[in-house]
């Protein structure tokens, strides 16, 4: 408890350090990533839960309840964790040293089946004119998170992940040219006329000259005194 946990996919190494007395511990990880059976989940909801932390959030028994009261608000049982995320990292402010604030925790959850009504409403265009007027969105079902998970219901967004087609990727070749044979570039640039910006270039210039030596001889020879 009080460890904050960064770290880079490519360097495969997790620096952690304790908030309370500044002690740092480094572990080199190796991660690896498949894809999933069955593809990407196309329903995906992203909840910020304002009193917790991010490491408050990242046990998987942790996430076991957290998932549990999504499925009753969400109303589908094959729900999966899919990101947790500091609200640190998303531009929130980190909290004052009182009452036991806490940073905030984006999670996002994924599932194949659609939403339910209750997060449709909540996350209408409706339900975010009343944010704006620092009122309470529409909610239609009883908030199963209360009172473990405080949910910012303002914050919700609903995504629906279409797939992407599969096409046939690029024929590669050899990477040799063939004896006797010209290199052909793949496009061909059609020759453009470079002329008038040439002239637009070194004219205009000129002209901006002359104007200036004409004034300044104007104010030198014909602006003095007696004349």
């Amino acid at each position: 408890r009080g460890w904050h946990l960064w770290g880079c996919s490519l360097c495969w190494q997790v620096l952690a350090y304790n908030r309370l007395t500044y002690e740092t511990v480094a572990q080199r990880l190796i991660i690896t990533i498949i894809p999933a059976p069955r593809g990407e989940l196309p329903f995906q909801g992203e909840f910020l839960v304002g009193n917790r932390n991010v490491e408050e959030l990242l046990p998987t028994a942790a996430r076991d309840i957290f998932l549990q009261a999504t499925a009753g608000v969400w109303e589908q049982e094959d729900l999966q964790v899919i990101n947790v995320t500091s609200a640190l990292d998303r531009g929130g402010r980190v909290p004052l040293p009182i009452e036991g604030r806490k940073e905030g925790v984006y999670v996002s959850v994924g599932s194949r089946g659609p939403f339910s009504g209750c997060l449709t409403l909540a996350a209408s265009a409706q339900s975010h004119f009343l944010c704006s007027l620092g009122q309470q969105p529409l909610a239609s079902c009883y908030d199963t998170f209360a009172p473990r998970f405080s949910i910012r219901w303002c914050n919700l967004t609903l995504l629906q992940v279409w797939p992407s087609p599969t096409g046939l990727g690029p024929v590669w070749g050899s990477g040799v040219l063939e004896e006797g044979g010209d290199f052909q570039p793949p496009t061909e640039v059609p020759p453009h006329d470079l002329l008038p910006g040439f002239l637009v270039t070194l004219l205009v210039p000129l002209a901006v000259a002359a104007l200036l030596c004409l004034l300044l001889g104007h104010l030198m020879c014909c602006r003095r005194e007696g004349v």
